[in-house]
């Protein structure tokens, strides 16, 4: 089946006797046991398995075409079981542009136990000569956050394999409707369903998929089920709810999208724009590979500094000035004040969420705060 179908009818795995089409909230902690001690429903208590949840891991595990994927309570504790899933000493090789949460995390909580470098993975040389001996994992972001760097998925794949590391792919910019890096060689790809799976900042959560279920995705299930950081039935859902329209509400993101980024190059407030549908983007023809599309995300550079930038962030008045991206109203945000001194984001960049209202509103909101 073709995604858009796929999202619709993947998570009806629920089957009852009132006959329900859309599948009800099982809120239910624990479960029957039979005569022989066995569970003749499929699952034992809500830690380890839930029908909601259950669905919403099929749903996206057939999206992605992995064999298995495992729902989390947000996008940062995917990281976080894939790092605690590394074997103590192991290095990461990791994207100079990382999302700041992420990186967090090895910077603050697996330092003491993880060895990573982070560097331009547009350079695919550099990421060769960076491989150590105890390079257990590549960790790729694309379209990357905040600056939107495209990584070659492929390429990288078959550097990963060549030096036995497990190459994992967050693609929450992406979405599973626009990219699929299983296909393309990566072992794990992540998403903060937060963003586009959730598509309207009422639902916290992340997931990862996995193309095989080896002895690493049994860690990852392992930590999932005995840690404990699991979504509620009723954010998975609302997931599963929200990815039914995923495919039609990211088709409205690209299209505004790009006339959105068309407007921005040609204004004369705007010192730079990066989206990777742009032509003049320098990873376009990787990004025309390997995505269906381009995206709503984007950011640019004001010109004059960081004051004229405030005054344009404070200036909208459709944009809602806040974290977060992938839902249905369009967001703005000032990454370096959200990022800290340590960032390396340009402080005259905004990031800009593309919702789905209407285009003619968006560039006008755009243009009077711009001026």
């Amino acid at each position: 089946m073709k995604p858009e179908t796929l999202a619709i009818h993947a998570s009806n795995l629920v089957k009852n006797t009132t006959g329900d089409v859309t599948p009800p909230i099982n809120l239910s902690t624990t479960f029957f046991r039979d005569e022989n001690g066995g569970y003749p429903g499929g699952h034992m208590y809500s830690r380890v398995s839930n029908p909601n949840r259950s669905a919403l891991e099929n749903t996206v595990a057939k999206l992605e075409y992995g064999e298995d994927a495992a729902a989390f309570a947000s996008g940062n504790n995917c990281g976080m079981s894939l790092f605690q899933a590394l074997k103590p000493g192991s290095h990461i090789l990791a994207p100079d542009d990382m999302y700041w949460g992420i990186k967090k995390q090895l910077l603050t909580i697996f330092n003491d136990s993880l060895e990573f470098d982070f560097v331009d993975q547009t350079d695919l040389e550099l990421i060769k000569k960076s491989i150590k001996p105890n390079t257990q994992m590549i960790w790729i972001e694309t379209p990357s956050n905040p600056l939107l760097k495209v990584t070659d998925i492929e390429e990288i794949a078959k550097i990963a394999k060549a030096n036995g590391a497990i190459l994992v792919c967050d693609s929450t910019f992406g979405t599973p409707v626009l990219q699929n890096p299983i296909l393309l060689g990566a072992n794990i790809v992540m998403h903060s369903s937060t963003k586009y799976l959730g598509g309207h900042s009422d639902v916290l959560g992340g997931i990862v998929v996995t193309a095989k279920k080896d002895e690493f995705w049994e860690k990852i299930r392992n930590i999932q089920q005995t840690g404990g950081a699991v979504p509620s039935p009723f954010d998975c859902y609302l997931l599963c709810r929200s990815i039914k329209t995923l495919a039609y509400r990211v088709k409205g993101h690209c299209e505004s999208g790009k006339t959105v980024a068309d407007y921005l190059v040609r204004h004369p407030n705007v010192e730079a724009v990066f989206y990777p549908g742009l032509e003049s983007h320098p990873q376009h023809e990787i990004a025309k590979k390997q995505m269906k599309d381009f995206g709503g995300m984007m950011s640019f550079l004001v010109k004059g500094g960081v004051e004229e930038t405030i005054k344009v962030v404070n200036k909208v008045q459709l944009f809602a000035q806040a974290t977060s991206l992938g839902g249905v109203e369009s967001l703005i945000e000032h990454r370096y004040s959200v990022e800290g001194p340590d960032s390396k984001t340009p402080k005259n960049l905004l990031r800009i969420s593309v919702g789905l209202e209407h285009v003619d509103d968006i560039i006008a909101d755009l243009a009077q705060a711009l001026g």
